[in-house]
């Protein structure tokens, strides 16, 4: 073995220095990834549709006659399963699906491929990415890297506990309803939902209606966030709404952070229900920001979060009816969707168009307040979810803090006001409650921002220390 050690146990950053430097090999490297996912994973159920053992082997040691390469170069790395990878099974966690082996990879695979990332799998995720609970009738379900017993969270749910338990030092993930943050909460992980059209999506299809989901990084510190973002981030000539990127994100970490404000929202004065225990737990972590001379203040946003909830759960439905749409019309294929699907597809192909520009018109109204707010504050933060993860068995809490919830995705609320206005998000861990569960916070920023908010998040976690890893 390397003199590095336990390698499960060290950063992308590290990892990746080693290579480059000769220190350690990619074959040593996929080794020790193999070794921890024999160990781990069935336990957890977070890796999916792993590549033979002796493929990735010889990938590797490819990689080391090489020499040289790209940012990621041997980096092992398994794509969550919402995305296609080029002659590797992609699911979406549907039996539709199951057997689907594309002939191209989604734009950010490539790029990853590109920077010399060996991909050596897939991450497990709930059906069509629906539910931030990762189970589907395919892979089964991901189990929470901290207890077994409770849920992972989703969509990226398999990203996050893959993260969290040393099988992978960075993962992808995506984001439409905190899919990327409610996961890193729940594992104890970091997750960045970038400014829509940061990480740009396929050039395939309609590029300008559905404004609501994006791919981003994961990682167990900030600097291999930003590392990941380097590779993910940079314009599309092909798509309208891609942004530019400046320099390295992994560049623009240090900074001095005395004078900058967070506003607290919580709970939005007592809108969002809260589980006991979450409020204290972010708002306790969020005292390490007046410890490197960040002024936080309560702040309640002088808007509706209830119109909020109309806007983004009608754009949602118009967006899942718009993918699902095909599915849902063939009696033979629909009978294969869960019950979570057809109930969004329905919806959303009842909608007017009324209806959906009154929807629009609320997010936009949305966009105009968080301008405001921003003159005042750099970042907003909001717990990153509204209840610790809940038993593995259920498909999705039915209520929190004694509030009903009326939809699979209801007690997800909080992560909206990010989501609908296409604002970067950055998840952080903020600890773990009584129950010896986790549960983190969310720092939202101004669109294209981002290098502001991961500052920010590089600041607080090093006066959080380093995450463990789990099992």
């Amino acid at each position: 073995m390397t003199a590095f050690g336990e390698l499960h146990r060290l950063s992308a950053s590290t990892l990746l220095s080693g290579l480059a430097a000769g220190e350690l090999t990619a074959e040593e490297l996929m080794e020790a990834t193999l070794a921890r996912i024999e160990t781990v994973n069935p336990r957890v159920n977070a890796v999916v549709s792993l590549r033979p053992a002796s493929d990735l082997l010889a990938e590797a040691r490819s990689r080391d006659s090489e020499g040289g390469g790209g940012p990621l170069h041997g980096l092992p790395i398994a794509i969550k399963d919402l995305a296609q990878t080029k002659g590797l099974r992609t699911t979406w966690g549907s039996p539709l699906m199951a057997n689907f082996i594309p002939d191209q990879d989604d734009l950010f695979v490539a790029r990853l491929k590109a920077a010399g990332a060996i991909v050596i799998g897939k991450t497990n995720t709930p059906e069509f990415g629906l539910g931030s609970n990762s189970y589907n009738p395919v892979h089964g379900r991901t189990a929470n890297a901290w207890n077994p017993d409770f849920s992972a969270g989703g969509s990226s749910g398999g990203a996050a506990v893959a993260l969290a338990t040393g099988m992978l030092a960075l993962a992808d993930g995506s984001d439409m309803m905190g899919s990327l943050r409610n996961p890193a909460a729940w594992n104890n992980v970091y997750g960045f939902r970038p400014s829509y059209g940061l990480v740009p999506d396929n050039p395939a299809g309609d590029m300008f209606l559905h404004q609501l989901s994006t791919n981003g990084p994961m990682a167990r510190s900030i600097r291999d966030l930003a590392l990941l973002l380097d590779v993910m981030a940079g314009p599309d000539t092909r798509l309208p709404h891609s942004l530019p990127t400046q320099s390295a994100f992994s560049d623009r970490l240090p900074a001095d952070l005395r004078g900058r404000r967070i506003g607290w929202i919580g709970d939005w004065g007592g809108h969002y229900p809260m589980e006991d225990g979450v409020l204290s737990l972010c708002s306790e972590a969020l005292v390490k920001f007046s410890e490197l001379g960040v002024e936080v203040e309560a702040v309640q946003p002088d808007f509706d979060p209830f119109a909020l909830w109309q806007s983004w759960t009608t754009l949602r439905s118009w967006a899942v009816a718009a993918k699902l749409g095909a599915v849902y019309e063939n009696p033979e294929s629909r009978k294969h969707l869960k019950p979570e699907a057809i109930w969004e597809i329905e919806r959303g192909l009842a909608l007017s168009g009324q209806e959906i520009q009154k929807a629009s018109e609320v997010r936009s109204d949305w966009y105009r307040t968080l301008a405001y707010l921003f003159q005042q504050y750099e970042a907003l933060a909001l717990p990153a979810a509204q209840c610790f993860p809940f038993p593995a068995e259920w498909d999705w809490p039915r209520e929190v803090a004694g509030h009903p919830m009326e939809s699979y995705h209801h007690w997800m609320e909080v992560v909206v006001p990010a989501s609908l206005a296409g604002i970067p998000a950055l998840s952080l861990p903020a600890g773990f409650g009584a129950q010896g569960l986790p549960m983190g916070f969310q720092l939202l920023g101004p669109k294209g921002a981002d290098a502001a908010l991961l500052q920010l998040g590089q600041g607080y976690a090093r006066a959080h220390g380093a995450v463990d890893i789990a099992l």
